[in-house]
C-alpha cells in the first residue's frame, strides 16, 4: 500500500487543487491514502530544500508529491508537481476501473467499491422559502456526517404556494454554498416529481402559530386542520407511489406534528412505519436550556432528556435518563465524566420544568419563532434523543394507531423504541393522558374525513 503526500505553499493555486484532487480520489478509491503538508510561504523555499537534499530529488516549484512505500521501509519516491500527479491519478484511475469491469463480467462480488456504485442520494425537502429555516438547514443536512456512506446527494427543494421566484434564488444560494457532496439541486411545485425515488423526506411546515385574534382562532383552527389533512394525505399517496421503499421521512414544524406523520403512516401502506419519525427536538431544546440555567452549565451540557406525549400539545418532560457534562458540584471530573441529573436535582424540580418549558413555548409561539436547524440533521445522523415513531401494539400499554412522542434510538435504517426505561405508575398516567389527547386529535379529523365524504356524494 502506497501513501501519497502532497506539500506546497500555503497560497499557492496549484497546491489548493493538487489538495482537492487528493482529497476526492481519497473518498472515492478503497485503498488511497493521502497525507498533506502545508507549508507558510515565507518558510517553503528553506523547507522544500531541506526535503529535497534528505531524499536525493531535485524540485523547484509547489506543490511537491511523493509516494510513501508504508509496508516496504523504502524512502519516498518523487512524483513531482501538478501535473505530474494529475497524469499518475489518471493512469491509476483507468487501471481501476479496467479491473471493476474485470470483476464485473467474471461475477465476483465488488464489496470493497461501494462508494463508487452506489447511486446518488435523493433529497426531498418541502418547506416555505421566505423561511430562514432552510437557508439553515441545508448546510448542516449535506455534509459526510449525515450522509457517511453517499458519493453525492441530489436535493429537491419543494414549494406547493408556488414561490418560483423564492425557490429559484434559494437553489442559487445553495449552488453558491460549493458543498463537496451537493451534485445538483432542482426546485419544484409539484410534490409528484419531487419525491421521486427520493431516499429522504424532509418536510417542513412553519405556520407562525400564535398570532390569530381571539374571535377568529377556532374557525381558522378548524380550516389549518383541513388543509393539513388534504395536503398531507396527498402527500402519503405519493410517498407511497414515487419514493424509494427505503425511504426515510422527516416530520418537523410548529404545529400539527404528530397528526401530519400519522396521516402519513396511515397513507403509505407499502412503507414500513418505522420509516417515518416527527421531529420532538424543539421541545427537548427548551427542557435541555431550563435544565442548564438550574445546574449552571451550557444547554449542550445536558445531554439524554426524554420528551413523552404530543409535541405541541400535552407532553413531559422525564429526566430519569438525562446527565451533565462539566458541572460543578461537590464531586467534579473530567469534561467527558457525565453525573446523572436525578441524583442532583431534587424531585420537586420535575413538575417546575414542565411549567418552566411550558411558558418558553408559548413565549415562542407568540413570537411566531422558527425551528431549530439542528433537528433534521440531528435526526438522520441518529443522536439519541426524543422523536415520534408510530407507537408498536403494547408499547407501554398504550394505543397502537396513535403517533406517540418516546424515546428512540436509529438502527439498521429504522428508528427504534428505547424500552430499558423505567415507567412506573406516576409517569403512566401522565402517558394515558397524553395518548387520550392524541387519540381525541385522531377522532376529530377522521370525523372531519368522514364529513367531506359525505358532502362529496
Amino acid at each position: 500500500m502506497a501513501k501519497f503526500v502532497v506539500a506546497g505553499k500555503a497560497d499557492c493555486p496549484f497546491y489548493a487543487e493538487a489538495e482537492r484532487l487528493a482529497d476526492t480520489l481519497q473518498r472515492s478509491l478503497p485503498n488511497f491514502r493521502a497525507h498533506k503538508i502545508c507549508v507558510l510561504p515565507d518558510e517553503w523555499e528553506g523547507w522544500l530544500d531541506a526535503t529535497c537534499s534528505k531524499n536525493g530529488w531535485k524540485h523547484e516549484e509547489s506543490p511537491l508529491v511523493w509516494r510513501e512505500l508504508v509496508e516496504q521501509g523504502g524512502k519516498g519516491l518523487l512524483l513531482g508537481g501538478l501535473s505530474d500527479f494529475l497524469k499518475h491519478c489518471q493512469v491509476m484511475t483507468v487501471i481501476f476501473c479496467f479491473f471493476f469491469n474485470l470483476n464485473f463480467s467474471f461475477g465476483l462480488k465488488p464489496t470493497a467499491i461501494f462508494r463508487i456504485t452506489t447511486r446518488n442520494k435523493i433529497i426531498s425537502v418541502s418547506l416555505n422559502p421566505f423561511t430562514h429555516t432552510s437557508r439553515i438547514l441545508i448546510p448542516n443536512l449535506l455534509s459526510a456526517e449525515i450522509f457517511p456512506k453517499a458519493p453525492a446527494v441530489s436535493l429537491h427543494l419543494l414549494d406547493l404556494d408556488e414561490n418560483e421566484e423564492e425557490l429559484q434564488r434559494l437553489r442559487e444560494e445553495t449552488q453558491s454554498l460549493a458543498l463537496s457532496m451537493l451534485r445538483r439541486v432542482t426546485v419544484h411545485t409539484d410534490p409528484q416529481q419531487a419525491f421521486r425515488e427520493a431516499d429522504v423526506i424532509v418536510l417542513l411546515d412553519d405556520t407562525n402559530g400564535g398570532r390569530r385574534g381571539e374571535g377568529e382562532e377556532e374557525e381558522e383552527e378548524k380550516q389549518e386542520v383541513k388543509s393539513v389533512c388534504n395536503r398531507y394525505r396527498e402527500f402519503s399517496r405519493l410517498i407511497d407511489a414515487q419514493a424509494n421503499k427505503q425511504v426515510k421521512v422527516i416530520v418537523s414544524g410548529d404545529s400539527h406534528v404528530n397528526l401530519r406523520c400519522a396521516l402519513l403512516v396511515e397513507g403509505a401502506h407499502s412503507i414500513d412505519s418505522h420509516q417515518f419519525v416527527a421531529v420532538a427536538t424543539q421541545l427537548e431544546n427548551e427542557a435541555r436550556a431550563v435544565v442548564a440555567e438550574k445546574l449552571g452549565v451550557r444547554p449542550t451540557e445536558v445531554t439524554e432528556v426524554i420528551v413523552w406525549g404530543n409535541i405541541i400539545g400535552l407532553s413531559y418532560i422525564d429526566l430519569q435518563r438525562a446527565k451533565v457534562f462539566n458541572f460543578q458540584g461537590p464531586i467534579k471530573g473530567p469534561a467527558f465524566f457525565p453525573q446523572p441529573i436525578s441524583r442532583i436535582l431534587p424531585d420537586r424540580f420535575a413538575s417546575t420544568i414542565q411549567l418552566l418549558v411550558h411558558q418558553k413555548q408559548t413565549n415562542k409561539q407568540t413570537k411566531g419563532s422558527p425551528l431549530s436547524q439542528e433537528m433534521v440533521g440531528n435526526r438522520l445522523a441518529g443522536s439519541g434523543a426524543s422523536r415520534d415513531p408510530p407507537s408498536p401494539e403494547g408499547l407501554f400499554n398504550l394505543r397502537d394507531d396513535i403517533i406517540f412522542s418516546v424515546p428512540v434510538t436509529f438502527e439498521g435504517g429504522k428508528w427504534s423504541t428505547v424500552l430499558d426505561v423505567t415507567v412506573g405508575d406516576g409517569l403512566m398516567k401522565r402517558l394515558e393522558l397524553c395518548a387520550d389527547e392524541l387519540w381525541r386529535v385522531r377522532t376529530l379529523w377522521k370525523k372531519k374525513t368522514l364529513e367531506n365524504i359525505f358532502l362529496l356524494f
